[in-house]
């Protein structure tokens, strides 16, 4: 069954909700994890606000938007993933904090426009072991080539039991298949993977 990929604000809200669904970790954080402004926490930000800002961020059902914030999946016509990718500097919780596993061994200049990032890759349960992930990382990298980006990199784990906190990038399989190298191993349980575009 072919897998088709569009750009979020080609999608509409609904079909971002499905995505998301009304339960589980990815309902709760609504691919905010690297977007909650200092001060801002899950426990002090409620999921509604969460929802909001994720609409607005990836201008659902708003064709003409000139940005969004990630690629949406349909399989069979159905909405069955999300992709997250973005300039690098979009996701503030990611740059801000230099003591990230991202960040770990690193010397960059975490600022630089022209890197973008893939920081959440969801499929839905349902749809899951069908190539969707595989499709939308390969996706990701045209996306942020077309764009103008020199360099997509992502941070996926690299062990099977990853928990609530972990698990938002994706396995290490995924990206490796779409071209991505590991450039850097900060932890035991994380890669930075990267690719020039």
């Amino acid at each position: 069954m072919p897998i088709e990929i569009a750009p979020a604000n080609q999608a509409s809200c609904e079909e971002l909700t499905t995505i998301f669904n009304a339960r589980g970790n990815a309902a709760d954080c609504q691919c905010q994890r690297y977007r909650l402004a200092p001060g801002e926490a899950f426990g002090n930000t409620p999921v509604e606000a969460r929802i909001a800002a994720l609409r607005d961020q990836s201008a659902c059902g708003d064709p003409e938007s000139p940005g969004t914030s990630g690629l949406i999946a349909r399989l069979a016509g159905a909405p069955v993933g999300w992709c997250a990718v973005a300039p690098r500097t979009a996701y503030v919780g990611l740059v801000r904090n230099s003591n990230q596993t991202a960040w770990r061994g690193r010397a960059e200049d975490r600022t630089d426009n022209d890197v973008w990032a893939v920081t959440c890759i969801l499929t839905r349960v349902g749809a899951r072991g069908q190539g969707v992930a595989r499709a939308l990382a390969a996706a990701a990298v045209d996306f942020a080539r077309e764009r103008g980006a020199r360099r997509l990199e992502a941070y996926p784990i690299t062990v099977p039991d990853a928990t609530w906190g972990e698990e938002h990038p994706g396995p290490l399989s995924v990206y490796l298949a779409a071209g991505f190298e590991v450039v850097h191993r900060p932890s035991k349980r994380r890669a930075v993977v990267s690719i020039t575009l």
